[in-house]
C-alpha cells in the first residue's frame, strides 16, 4: 500500500532524504516557518463530493496557503492519513496524486516528504507544511498600522457559493451528502466547485508581498470576516471595509457574480489578506478593498454610540465596520453549526 503511494510522488527541490527512513532531511536557507492543519470527514470534507484528487490537492493547497502568508516559500509536506480498514488503495493514490499535483502547480518544488498512514473510523487527515523565508523576517498578523491600506489576493468569495450550492443541491432525501448531483453541478457552475473542492491560492504572492513592505498578512481560511478581526485584534487596530473597492476587484470572478456578502463572509478561499502602508504600490494581484484604522481609547465614539456599546458583544463588534457601520463577522467556526456559504 504505501509503495503504491508513494509511487504518485515527486521529490522535493530542498530534499536531502526523502521518505523510506524514520526521518526526511532538507535544506533550508533561513529561518523555517512551521504549520499544521487537521481535516477531519464530516466537519470537513465530504467524500460524496471529493474524489481523492480533489481532497488531495485541498490538503496541500490550504497548507501552502499558511506557508505564504508569512511570506515563506513552501519546501514540504508531511501527511498523516488515517482510514477505514475497507478503505480502498486506489483513494489513497488518487489523494497522493492530487497532493503532488497540488506542489507542483501552486508551489513548484515543494513536494511530500514523509507522512503516516494509519486507521481510524473516518478519513483523517493531518499535513504539516514547512517554509524557507530565505533571510527574510516572517510577516506576522501583528504588524497592521493606522492608514495602512488593506488588500486582498486570489479568489474571494467563490467557495463559500460553491459550498451553499452543495448543501442546496447535493444532499439526499435524509440529509447526508450525495454523489448524484455532483457531476451536472460541476458541469453547470465549475468556477464555484472548483473553488471550494481544489481551491487556488496565489502562493507566489507570499513573497511578493513580503517583499513589497506588507505590515501584516493572513491566510483567508475562515472567512474575510472573521480572519480580518483576528488580524485587527493581533494588530491592536480596526479595520474599515469599503462595499465599492470589494465590487471593484471582486465583484465578478471567472464570469461569476459575487455579492459582497459572500465575499465577507463566504471563507475556505484561502486566499491573501494583507496590509500595506499607503505610500506604497500593491504587488500586482493586490487589490484594496478597506483602511485600517486606528482603535479608538476606552470611552470614545463610533458614529453615535459609545465604543463600549459595540466592544464584547459578538465576534468583530467594535472591530470591523462596512462603509462605516460595524460589521459582525461570520464564517466558519469549527465549535459552531454554521457552514461556510451560509447565513
Amino acid at each position: 500500500m504505501l509503495a503504491r503511494v508513494l509511487a504518485q510522488l515527486s521529490e522535493a527541490s530542498a530534499v536531502e532524504l526523502g521518505p523510506g527512513d524514520d526521518c526526511a532531511v532538507l535544506r533550508h536557507e533561513g529561518d523555517i516557518v512551521v504549520t499544521t492543519d487537521t481535516m477531519i470527514e464530516g466537519p470537513d470534507f465530504r467524500l460524496a463530493w471529493h474524489d481523492g484528487f480533489e481532497l488531495g490537492w485541498k490538503l496541500a493547497a490550504t497548507n501552502l496557503s499558511d506557508v505564504a502568508a508569512m511570506g515563506a516559500r513552501p519546501t514540504a509536506l508531511t501527511v498523516a492519513l488515517a482510514v477505514p480498514l475497507d478503505t480502498p488503495v486506489h483513494l489513497l493514490e488518487r489523494i497522493a496524486e492530487g497532493l503532488d499535483a497540488a506542489c507542483r502547480a501552486l508551489a513548484p518544488g515543494c513536494g511530500v516528504v514523509g507522512g503516516d498512514l494509519g486507521r481510524a473510523p473516518v478519513v483523517t487527515a493531518a499535513v504539516t507544511a514547512l517554509g524557507d523565508l530565505e533571510g527574510r523576517a516572517p510577516v506576522l498578523r501583528s504588524g497592521a498600522r493606522a492608514g495602512d491600506v488593506v488588500a486582498y489576493a486570489g479568489e474571494l468569495g467563490l467557495a463559500g457559493l460553491g459550498l451553499s450550492l452543495l448543501f442546496a443541491e447535493g444532499l439526499a432525501s435524509d440529509g447526508t451528502a450525495s454523489a448524484d448531483a455532483v457531476p451536472g453541478l460541476w458541469a453547470a457552475h465549475p468556477e464555484v466547485l472548483a473553488a471550494q473542492l481544489a481551491p487556488a491560492p496565489p502562493i507566489p504572492l507570499g513573497i511578493a508581498a513580503a517583499q513589497g513592505g506588507a505590515t501584516a498578512m493572513m491566510d483567508v481560511s475562515d472567512a474575510l470576516s472573521i480572519d480580518s478581526e483576528r488580524l485587527a485584534r493581533a494588530s491592536d487596530v480596526q479595520i474599515g471595509f469599503s462595499s465599492a473597492l470589494l465590487e471593484r476587484g471582486f465583484g465578478e470572478q471567472s464570469g461569476v457574480v459575487v455579492p459582497v456578502e459572500a465575499m465577507l463572509h463566504g471563507g475556505e478561499d484561502h486566499g491573501l489578506l494583507a496590509t500595506f502602508p499607503a505610500d506604497v504600490a500593491l504587488p500586482a494581484g493586490f487589490r484594496p478593498i478597506g483602511t485600517v484604522v486606528e482603535a479608538p481609547k476606552s470611552g470614545s465614539s463610533v458614529g453615535a454610540e459609545p465604543v463600549a456599546a459595540h466592544m464584547d458583544t459578538g465576534q468583530g463588534a467594535g472591530i470591523l465596520s462596512l462603509d462605516g457601520t460595524a460589521l459582525v463577522s461570520r464564517g466558519w467556526d469549527p465549535y459552531i453549526v454554521q457552514y461556510p456559504g451560509t447565513a
